[in-house]
């Protein structure tokens, strides 16, 4: 044999065996390394978490009750002003004009009134003298001592009297309904005038000007909103008005406590409490309601806010933490932990337990260096009576097995669940690489991480 053929021969025989060796290898089982935690009793709190605007309590836009040339501007921005405030003034020359017409035509109008009355009075006296001649005229006939032709004409002379009074005094009343008409009207146009001197109605800050002194202000119409001048806020009770998702709404209500972080103030919390939940959800309208039709549906939820914030102004973009249940020394375990599987269960309730299959030597397969970490699928037939859903559950660790336990959960804390039943203190739970944990079968073998290795 010559030196060329022998170390063909060798080689050959080399990466057979190292091909061998290999596919042994790979044929093995490969034990996933897990990292647990001990379960154990704490304290937890659930929190809703909401971002939003500062607003204050009282705002209010200063509108024009009347159209006119504003004359006179007293504020500016930032300004801050009192209840009964002069702020502004309208043109009132115009309305000045109205009052004054008004009260001359209500003078000519109570004139008029007062020469009806004069009528009326003068036509009360001629019926009585009519009367008196007709009292005459029959005491003459019953001695037969005048004509038939004057006693009618006597007793046509008192209709025509009594008619002329009724006459007057519908006259009186006509111009004392007038007299009405005219007060009223100068009353209206007395109350437009006093509306052209605008006042502060609240304690506040001027948060917004919208005119310039020059300007014309416009009255809302139904089709016109009309002009806000001003906008005045009251700053001594403000509050958080956040939007929260829909799959919160269940869990807020009145009087939970928050903390409302504001992004202009970092590194500081205020302590506040809900005082308004909506009922019906927030409405977008044009081209934002078709861009976030399929977005979840969001409502508005009030935080009042209980301590005073230096430098706060309306609009402030903020994050109101909701605290909706809390609990203390509860047994908790970590949100990694929690899986969910497809389990079968049997008439009476109980999980039907899969007998291992024997050949099924780990859910993990090498490839390539990573782990298949599918789940294996449940049996697609159900025996009579059985059913099959979805359960919330985690793998605990026994002698170097897993077995996945059902659990009744509570609130959800930061990091960990309530556990309201499956578990006990001192039961040692997978909690990760979270790949792993997918991947996880009940009976798997694993190999718990050392805690003091270091990590890469």
């Amino acid at each position: 044999m010559t030196t060329r053929t022998f170390v063909a021969t060798a080689v050959l025989v080399v990466a057979g065996a190292a091909a061998a060796a290999a596919g042994w290898w790979l044929r093995q089982e490969k034990v996933p390394t897990i990292t647990t935690e001990m379960v154990r009793t704490r304290d937890l709190e659930a929190v809703v978490s909401a971002s939003g605007k500062i607003q204050p309590k009282r705002l209010v836009n200063i509108s024009a009750d009347t159209s006119g040339r504003v004359v006179n501007l007293a504020v500016d921005e930032g300004d801050l002003v009192s209840r009964g405030q002069f702020l502004l003034q309208i043109d009132p020359k115009s309305l000045r004009t109205r009052v004054e017409g008004g009260t001359a035509a209500l003078q000519a109008a109570e004139a008029s009134l007062d020469q009806l009355r004069q009528t009326v009075e003068t036509a009360r006296v001629q019926l009585q003298h009519a009367e008196q001649n007709l009292r005459r005229q029959r005491e003459l006939a019953d001695q037969q001592l005048n004509t038939r032709e004057a006693l009618e004409r006597a007793e046509t002379d008192v209709q025509a009297a009594q008619s002329a009074l009724r006459e007057r005094e519908k006259q009186v009343g006509a111009q004392a309904a007038r007299i009405s008409q005219e007060r009223a009207s100068l009353d209206s146009a007395r109350y437009d005038l006093s509306k052209v001197r605008i006042e502060s109605p609240i304690d506040g800050i001027v948060t917004r000007r919208n005119i310039q002194e020059g300007e014309t202000a416009i009255i809302g119409t139904m089709n016109n909103a009309g002009t806000v001048l001003l906008t005045l806020a009251d700053m001594s009770i403000i509050q958080a008005e956040v939007e929260v998702d829909e799959t919160n709404m269940p869990s807020v209500a009145i009087g939970q406590s928050a903390k409302i972080s504001i992004d202009a103030i970092p590194d500081r919390t205020f302590q506040g409490r809900v005082t308004e939940i909506g009922n019906s959800p927030i409405q977008t309208t044009g081209a934002a309601q078709a861009s976030t039709s399929r977005q979840a549906t969001n409502f508005k939820v009030v935080v009042v806010v209980d301590e005073p914030i230096p430098d706060v102004r309306p609009g402030f973009t903020c994050t109101a933490d909701i605290t909706t249940a809390t609990r203390t020394s509860v047994t908790a375990v970590p949100i990694p932990a929690v899986a969910v599987r497809e389990l079968v269960y049997d008439p009476s309730g109980a999980v039907v337990t899969k007998p291992r299959d024997p050949a099924r030597k780990s859910s993990w397969s090498w490839t390539w260096g990573a782990a298949d970490a599918r789940p294996p699928s449940p049996p697609a037939e159900l025996l009579p009576g059985q059913t099959r859903k979805e359960t919330e559950g985690v793998f605990v660790v026994k002698s170097g097995l897993v077995e996945y336990r059902p659990l009744t959960v509570g609130i959800a804390g930061d990091r960990y669940f309530e556990v309201l039943a499956g578990l006990s203190p001192g039961d040692e739970v997978v909690t990760g690489p979270y790949n792993t944990v997918r991947g996880l079968v009940d009976g798997d073998a694993v190999r718990t991480e050392d805690a003091s290795a270091p990590r890469r």
